[in-house]
């Protein structure tokens, strides 16, 4: 992973000596984020019994960070550096007796560095982008499933490598706003291991979409 974003990097320097205007900019904004699961998973530890499904409900979030726009020739390229913020929901249910109903509701919150590169191509006051979005997981979301008897760990995947596309609009040569929709890549990024080692993958992939004001120097 190390190695793909240090050739982003590269690829950045050696075109920035051909670049005829570049400007710096910082930003930020909210996103709507809805996480989806195809399949209804279920945990097992022992004699004890869990399903977990995701609230697809759209969850609101914040990020903001800074910016470079690099253009030649009515194309950019827009790589940033972006803190941001996201909540997760799922009703995890004890299935462990057919009588079992007892359900509850669990959040996890999640911190992330995201390291967009957009290419973008200008139309008139219009810009159209995308491109790559690196995210870096920065802390250690509480576990989903609470249970006494049993010890279940939460693991995520600390990189994840996904896309956006989007368009923004100048204003005033100084203002930016841009409406940008964010998918993932990977498949499973998060996984529930029972006190065995049996892991249990989520395929819960989260979509975003994210608005968001700049201001360039």
């Amino acid at each position: 992973m190390m190695k793909k974003l240090l050739a982003i990097l590269l690829v950045i320097l050696i075109t920035i000596p051909a670049i005829s205007q570049i400007k710096f900019g910082l930003k930020a904004g909210v996103s709507t984020t809805t996480v989806t699961m195809n399949d209804l998973v279920k945990v097992t530890s022992g004699s004890t019994t869990y399903t977990v499904d995701a609230i697809s409900n759209a969850k609101y979030g914040f990020h903001g960070g800074a910016f470079l726009r690099l253009s030649l020739l009515g194309v950019y390229l827009q790589p940033e550096l972006l803190f941001s913020t996201r909540t997760n929901e799922y009703v995890i249910s004890d299935k462990s007796t057919p009588q079992s109903t007892a359900s509850y509701v669990a959040k996890q919150n999640f911190n992330k560095l995201e390291i967009p590169v957009m290419v973008g191509l200008r139309l008139g006051p219009l810009r159209l982008n995308a491109g790559p979005a690196a995210s870096l997981l920065i802390n250690s979301p509480k576990a989903l499933i609470t249970d006494p008897n049993n010890d279940y760990k939460s693991l995520y995947s600390r990189m994840t490598i996904g896309y956006q596309a989007g368009i923004s609009i100048n204003l005033l040569k100084m203002l930016t706003f841009s409406l940008s929709y964010e998918g993932s890549l990977k498949k499973y990024q998060n996984q529930i291991e029972n006190r065995t080692g049996t892991k249990f993958n989520l395929d819960d992939r989260p979509n975003a979409f994210l608005f968001s004001l700049g201001l360039m120097f």
